[in-house]
């Protein structure tokens, strides 16, 4: 028996997108669709506050998880989730994607844009390129007033890259 739900998932597709029940309550697809579900309409929901609580709402169509399977699936890869594109947007096909975990960390309300050589990038992406860590460019800008450049080209120790 293959352990994931690949095969499964593309057998009963014909049979969703027709709206006959779907047999998939224990799919990945599914804990996805309740996931969201779950975190924008229920206030004991643990995410609550920070979907459904800010006003992030998940569209009509989608409140049926056959019209949501038939809009997102199939997905890349495993490796993939679901991210909103706007985070102040509603769960909607037009603000949704498929990202991987990097790619959604560059999405991330708290993130912090530098320009550094005519480029907006976020810290997170100028750390792994310079090979600094992000709290020491913070450090070094917010604490000690350095310029981004000087913040993301001077080595953390003389003679030393992290």
């Amino acid at each position: 028996a293959k352990s994931c739900w690949c095969s499964r998932i593309e057998k009963l597709s014909k049979q969703i997108i027709k709206n006959k029940t779907h047999g998939l309550a224990q799919s990945p697809p599914y804990r996805i669709w309740n996931q969201m579900m779950m975190r924008c309409t229920n206030p004991a929901s643990v995410s609550y506050a920070n979907y459904g609580g800010r006003g992030i709402a998940v569209c009509e169509r989608w409140h049926k998880f056959v019209n949501f399977y038939a809009d997102m699936f199939p997905r890349p890869s495993p490796r993939h989730s679901m991210e909103r594109i706007d985070n102040d947007g509603n769960y909607e096909p037009e603000n949704v994607k498929w990202a991987t975990t990097m790619e959604q960390g560059a999405n991330k309300r708290n993130n912090r844009i530098i320009e550094f050589n005519g480029e907006r990038m976020h810290l997170a992406e100028a750390a792994r390129r310079y090979q600094i860590s992000e709290a020491a460019i913070r450090v070094r800008v917010d604490k000690f007033g350095w310029s981004i450049e000087r913040a993301l080209t001077e080595p953390t120790r003389p003679g030393r890259r992290k």
